[in-house]
């Protein structure tokens, strides 16, 4: 395995930390085609279990 001919300095550290850093972006969310909440793209709603139209989750109701 191949290994660094020398040290990686503290700036050289941080800027690559950085770059990596500033591509992260935040989680796509999309309204729920059945009952119009915000869900997170490619997975079940959390409010109403349903995915692609169809029902994919028990969601049980809190009793109050």
């Amino acid at each position: 395995m191949a290994t660094p001919k020398r040290k990686s300095s503290h700036a050289r550290t941080a800027q690559k930390k950085a770059h990596w850093l500033g591509a992260l972006s935040v989680p796509s969310v999309a309204a729920c085609s059945n009952c119009g909440e915000t869900a997170l793209s490619h997975r079940a709603c959390p409010s109403c279990g349903y995915y692609r139209k169809r029902k994919v989750l028990e969601i049980k109701e809190e009793k109050v």
